[in-house]
């Protein structure tokens, strides 16, 4: 079972991550800049990869390893986005 500080930090670090997502989305809505597109949906895969892990392991049964696996794939699919976004040529506007 998994401790009552562990449950509210991870669910500290899924509010603020999708805090962030709320915000750089609406920076996209209003500026239609692609960059922040991905930055949005970037910290979207962060922040449920920050849950993941504990879910997946008490709600399915599975090892630690598979749940860890699921949790790095995700996290590393938002680093992936937000590092697109930097790399992204800031007067390309299309997504």
């Amino acid at each position: 079972m998994i401790s009552i500080p562990i449950i509210a930090i991870k669910l500290i670090a899924l509010s603020l991550s999708l805090s962030v997502a709320y915000l750089a989305f609406y920076a996209y809505r209003r500026s239609e800049s692609s960059p922040m597109f991905y930055v949005s949906v970037g910290f979207v895969f962060i922040g449920i990869g920050a849950v993941c892990e504990g879910l997946i392991l008490n709600t399915f049964n599975t090892s630690l390893f598979s749940a860890a696996l699921v949790q790095g794939i995700l996290v590393s699919v938002g680093m992936l986005l937000i590092l697109r976004s930097v790399m992204l040529d800031p007067k390309q506007q299309n997504i």
